[in-house]
């Protein structure tokens, strides 16, 4: 059975394995900013940290930022993807971004553990009193697109954002 568990320098390896597989593509849910060091055990721990730190909404975090939680998609102790919730919309992520981003590696995917860990996700969102959430995909990303529907999701409209043809869906919590 999968489980979400705080980000941990524990899974490095198995997340390391993850990234290879992604290639340069951008692993939505993760929090890896441009400027994150992932090459040494030591960036490693600093990244995680850095997420740690990032779901305290008692810190400060960068004007560009908000507060935001993050979790692993684990199994057996392998790290199968990554999801976040956003605790408050910039005017950025309102556009595109939402709340809630989430990637499962590509070698984990077609199982629904991206629908499942929304769902649980959902509860966390509720747990912080939220009352909705919006959460964006790609315009083609037909898999995606269905994760947020069967999680509820009530497309909004599709738009041109800062991240490219956007789908904009709401969930009512």
């Amino acid at each position: 059975m999968p489980e979400l568990i705080e980000p941990t320098v524990d899974l490095r390896d198995s997340w390391t394995e993850s990234a290879s597989e992604w290639g340069d593509t951008h692993q939505d849910g993760a929090g890896v900013w441009e400027s994150t060091d992932l090459s040494t055990a030591d960036g490693f721990a600093t990244w995680i940290h850095r997420l740690q730190e990032q779901s305290d909404d008692s810190r400060p975090v960068a004007p560009d930022r908000v507060h935001a939680s993050y979790w692993w998609i684990v199994e057996d102790g392998v790290y199968l993807g990554a999801i976040s919730l956003r605790h408050a919309l910039n005017e950025k992520l309102l556009e595109g971004g939402g709340h809630i981003g989430y990637g499962v590696r590509p070698s984990a995917r077609g199982r629904g553990l991206a629908t499942w860990a929304l769902g649980a996700v959902l509860d966390q969102a509720r747990v912080r009193g939220m009352d909705r959430v919006l959460i964006t995909c790609d315009d083609d990303n037909v898999a995606s697109a269905r994760t947020i529907e069967r999680n509820g999701g009530v497309l909004e409209d599709v738009r041109d954002t800062w991240l490219g043809r956007t789908r904009r869906y709401w969930i009512e919590l």
